[in-house]
């Protein structure tokens, strides 16, 4: 999976300081609705899928037989784009690797995601490095969710990757650069990543690398149909 590697959307986080967001913390990617948002987290979640980790993609939104559709058209995008072989050995690796939790109907909570990770502990023996959590309601979600989720990624030492939905007509940024949803949250998330269509691509931009300054050319460029990285 190098030629993936080489594209994957997470190759932003080689212009960070720690190249990587880290066990333990949180990241999260903002972006307005039709952008690409839950695409681009399936390819970070087969980043970490194709890295040899095993990972668990909650959603609050979306059924799981949605969710696991989402991956297997992404999926075989990728396999089109890149020309990989290989196919039904990389089918088996997400198998295996990945489970999907799904809260609908603000059934969400973050003791219930507790439970269901010590669930999957002890009854299948699947211990997760990563978690995509996606379509959380950042402007209805009261800071304590978001530190609990902070706690819980600390107490099980995940890697856990938010999505947090923007608005066009919604413009607050906080002293720090930092825009609605997650302007006045900032402090509880380790690396924040910024996805924004623009006329020659979609650009996904480093907004918060822990306590490091950001360069002004920390962004990468991504195709809008495959969301891989393109070449400049």
């Amino acid at each position: 999976m190098k030629n993936f590697m080489k594209v994957s959307p997470l190759r932003l986080l080689d212009m960070s300081a720690e190249k990587e967001l880290g066990h333990g913390n949180l990241g999260v990617l903002i972006s307005r609705a039709g952008v690409g948002k839950t695409a681009c987290l399936v390819h970070i979640a087969f980043d970490r899928i194709f890295s040899g980790e095993a990972l668990v993609h909650v959603s609050v939104e979306e059924t799981p037989d949605k969710v696991a559709s989402y991956y297997n058209v992404i999926f075989f995008d990728l396999i089109k784009a890149l020309e990989l072989d290989r196919e039904d050995e990389l089918r088996l690796m997400i198998e295996r690797n990945r489970m999907i939790l799904s809260y609908m109907k603000g059934s969400f909570s973050v003791d219930r995601l507790r439970q269901s990770l010590v669930n999957l502990k002890q009854n299948l023996s699947f211990v997760p490095q990563t978690l995509i959590i996606d379509g959380l309601d950042f402007e209805g979600a009261p800071r304590q969710l978001f530190e609990q989720l902070k706690e819980l990624s600390a107490e099980f030492g995940t890697e856990t990757w938010l999505s947090a939905l923007s608005h066009r007509h919604k413009t607050e940024v906080n002293d720090r650069g930092i825009p609605y949803p997650c302007h006045q949250i900032d402090d509880l998330f380790d690396v924040i990543v910024h996805l924004a269509p623009s006329t020659d691509g979609i650009y996904l931009r480093l907004l918060k690398d822990r306590d490091h300054p950001i360069s002004a050319g920390a962004q990468v460029r991504l195709d809008p149909n495959t969301f891989l990285v393109m070449a400049e």
